[in-house]
């Protein structure tokens, strides 16, 4: 996960594990765990969120006699992943950097997990370049009905290019192929409170204790349990970063005309539009709304889709600065 010793005196260079807004906790290459704080005018640097290091990130730290340590580097991310920020709504927070995949961990009820939200997480990933991998939880509890819907989900995002697994960590049924998909490799988990991250995490990594919540049976919604972002090692190889529950996607850094750049199906088709700039709604000769009556695009896609481009005109979420 790290890269060639940089280490020089009391310069170190290491990975950020944990985040908590206020500090962070770095790994040193040496294996040692340093508590360190961020360089006061390193936030003017044009890092355009609320967060200016991010769990992942590979950094140089300064370590002084007192023990304490200050950030004084960041390496340059290959990738990274962002949400509204909980506290600022119309600003961006990264949740992690140098991802090889995520782990979007999804429920059809207790509590359901929609597809406008499904999509804008799988826009956001695919806008900043990481590789997402849909895993449905909780398939021990669901009725007929909710059953059949799980699949028609499953076969809409295989289809489109998404590795679906299904998964109950409860009773650690899937939990083999899931170990295997994250070995020797940095995975980010994420998805709405309550389906059940820290369920999985127990089981991943025995004995971490990760925090449970029951679900609330009268909002079927999750409670918080995870409240920054942190990184652990797997015993047979790798990492995984659990994230706090999240509730939304903005739509952040897109320009209109890129979002459907973001849908791959919906940005195949609309080089068959009639206009170069075509938008998707009410133009003619639009290719992609052909294909949505022909039932060739997904229509939970389509209007996802239409959502995201209604936040930019709305102008809901202003630049992050």
């Amino acid at each position: 996960m790290t890269k060639k010793s940089k280490n020089t005196g009391n310069s170190k260079y290491g990975t950020v594990i944990k985040s908590t807004g206020s500090w962070y906790l770095v790994k040193t290459e040496e294996g040692e765990f340093v508590e360190c704080k961020i360089k006061g005018n390193f936030r003017l640097k044009e890092i355009k969120s609320t967060n200016p290091v991010a769990v992942g990130d590979h950094v140089q730290i300064i370590v002084n006699q007192e023990g304490t340590a200050f950030i004084t580097e960041i390496e340059d991310r290959k990738n990274y992943i962002v949400r509204r920020s909980s506290n600022l709504s119309k600003q961006s927070h990264i949740l992690a950097a140098n991802l090889d995949q995520c782990m979007l961990l999804v429920t059809v009820s207790y509590p359901e997990t929609s597809t406008i939200f499904i999509d804008r997480f799988l826009a956001s990933a695919e806008a900043y370049r990481v590789p997402v991998k849909l895993v449905f939880n909780k398939v021990d509890c669901y009725n007929e009905e909710e059953m059949q819907y799980l699949e028609a989900l499953i076969n809409l995002y295989t289809h489109i290019g998404y590795p679906c697994l299904k998964l109950s960590a409860k009773k650690g049924e899937g939990i083999d192929v899931i170990r295997k998909e994250l070995k020797d490799k940095v995975t980010l988990f994420s998805g709405h409170s309550g389906v059940g991250k820290s369920t999985l995490i127990n089981l991943l990594i025995p004995g971490i204790n990760a925090r449970t919540a029951e679900i609330s049976a009268y909002h079927k919604k999750g409670m918080h349990t995870t409240t920054f972002s942190e990184m652990f090692e797997l015993p047979g190889g790798g990492y995984i970063i659990d994230t706090p529950g999240i509730k939304g996607f903005g739509v952040f850094d897109m320009n209109e005309g890129e979002i459907s750049h973001y849908f791959p199906e919906i940005f195949q088709v609309s080089s068959d539009c009639r206009y170069n700039n075509c938008t998707h709604r009410q133009e003619p000769g639009c290719a992609v709304r052909e294909a949505v009556e022909k039932h060739y695009i997904s229509e939970s896609r389509y209007t996802s889709y239409l959502n995201m481009l209604q936040d930019k005109e709305e102008g809901k979420y202003r630049a992050a600065y």
